[in-house]
């Protein structure tokens, strides 16, 4: 049985905890590996060695940074096809969506190769009589990474560049059901050519999360996750003093108005309800059908579904995957079932699409008649479920997103340019897409939403992340002659 371990001060590093637990391939529901669950200890030990390798990387030179990043960014590249199979090995999804996860998280190391922008600082010459004044960025130290299942290559991504790019040493926490990406990740990052210690990765569970948020050589800690662990992670890494930006769960709306091109929005809802199985914060969840757009797109809709090829990922012709857990997959089952029970219509039931084997896997579902009352429209179903909510104007759809508890993303489907500039403005969400379902940000821009979708300090990745993981510096320089020097008790002011 293969063994999957620590990665501490630039080697693989076995815990000595003796507490495991096991990986699964979500296709066959057949254990794949041992993943070794860190100690307190071992937590301590990778912070030190980040510690240790901070003082000499906070100096190093952005030239220097830069090449190395540019390395890592090559080796991950070169080495796409391996870490996608990976990637689909232990989370499920189709190798294309696992080779576009890496795409995008390449954005993210490029990005950070071009940080010397956003660490220029900015300065003023003669701000006073012969007192000139400059702002300078300087990184905070050892910060903490504690990631999801469902991107376990790019989210990493999001955090890892922008930090140590900008000085800083990192610890990562990745998820315990697909950890093999995030650690062959990081062994590409000792390739290519970074000290021991500027990235430290510790497998493990609440043990691990708990020991990062607390730790005192900690300065900040990014995650992502649902909307709970979001606000549990932000109360115990805020009470101990450090800097958190952490991503909660999602509802994304997607209102179409009548005047939408039919065709569009139903390879849109198909395409963002569905991918990777509905396992993405940024899935389309809820279709706000305004008028009498409902019956055409309802219908094209299910003529899609019906085309789809479920099976395992590895297989070319597949177009979703598994589910990641057993659990997730019956928790969507119970989803349906109480739709039912609550008053809904289930026009495709996924449960009804048999598979053969013991893997994870559940048919895609779309659910009309529903309202905001309903279990299957106030929580995150985290699966390939897509709910109908028939509103009668714009105003009913704008209000469904204001009223929601998160606000991650929410797009509009029409042809009607004054209706989509209003809704970019009315829409009660963080990022807006106008005939795009999943309006993710590229990497020079920033990842985060509002309201119960985002607790902390700021976004993610671009440069919110880059001003999220350093800390500004005033310096205020006079050089008087020293024959004019006196005493002067007075307030200083600008002359």
């Amino acid at each position: 049985m293969k063994s999957i371990h620590h990665l501490i001060d630039g080697v693989a590093a076995p815990s000595t905890s003796g507490n495991t637990t096991p990986v699964f391939n979500p296709a066959t529901g057949k254990q794949s590996a041992e993943l070794d669950l860190a100690s307190i200890e071992e937590v301590d030990a990778a912070v030190a060695s980040a510690q240790a390798a901070f003082e000499d990387w906070s100096v190093t030179s952005i030239a220097r940074r830069t090449k190395l990043m540019f390395n890592f960014r090559n080796l991950i590249a070169e080495n796409a096809e391996e870490i996608a199979a990976l990637l689909t090995a232990e989370h499920g999804k189709v190798l294309s969506d696992s080779a576009g996860e890496i795409a995008r998280g390449i954005e993210n190391i490029e990005y950070a190769c071009s940080i010397a922008e956003d660490l220029r600082g900015a300065y003023n010459e003669s701000a006073s009589s012969g007192v000139d004044v400059y702002t300078v960025r300087k990184p905070l130290g050892v910060v903490a990474g504690i990631t999801p299942f469902n991107f376990p290559m790019m989210v990493p991504l999001w955090m890892i560049p922008n930090a140590i790019a900008a000085g800083n040493t990192f610890v990562l926490k990745p998820s315990e059901r697909d950890p093999s990406a995030p650690l062959r990740m990081a062994e590409f990052f000792q390739e290519a050519g970074f000290p021991p210690g500027v990235l430290n990765v510790v497998q493990g569970d609440k043990v691990a999360v708990d020991r990062l948020l607390e730790h005192p050589d900690v300065k900040a800690a990014s995650f992502v996750g649902s909307t709970p662990i979001a606000k549990y992670v932000q109360e115990r890494a805020t009470a101990h003093s450090k800097r958190v930006q952490a991503l909660g769960g999602a509802k994304n709306h997607m209102v179409v108005l009548p005047d939408a091109d039919i065709g569009l929005a139903a390879d849109s809802a198909v395409s963002a309800a569905y991918g990777s199985a509905g396992e993405r914060c940024m899935a389309i969840s809820v279709v706000a059908a305004v008028g009498d757009v409902a019956e055409p797109l309802i219908e094209a809709i299910k003529e899609r579904m019906a085309k789809l090829t479920i099976g395992d990922g590895t297989d070319p012709t597949s177009e979703m995957g598994p589910l990641i857990t057993r659990e997730s997959r019956d928790r969507v089952a119970g989803y349906l079932a109480s739709s039912v029970d609550q008053g809904a219509t289930v026009v495709v039931d996924g449960r009804d699409q048999q598979f053969e084997g013991d893997g994870y896997f559940i048919g895609v579902s779309l659910i009309d008649n529903v309202t905001t009352d309903m279990d299957c429209y106030r929580d995150e179903i985290f699966g390939p479920v897509l709910c109908v909510v028939r509103c009668d104007s714009y105003q009913d759809g704008v209000d469904l997103i204001k009223n929601n508890q998160w606000g991650n993303g929410a797009a509009i489907f029409t042809q009607n340019g004054g209706a989509a500039r209003k809704f970019q403005d009315d829409a009660d969400a963080g990022m807006v897409g106008i005939n795009v379902p999943v309006p993710v940000p590229v990497g020079y821009h920033s990842f985060g939403g509002w309201k119960d979708s985002l607790f902390g300090d700021t976004t993610m990745y671009g440069p919110e992340g880059v001003r999220f993981y350093t800390k500004a510096k005033v310096v205020t320089s006079r050089w008087p002659d020293p024959a004019t020097s006196q005493v002067d008790l007075g307030f200083p002011t600008n002359n």
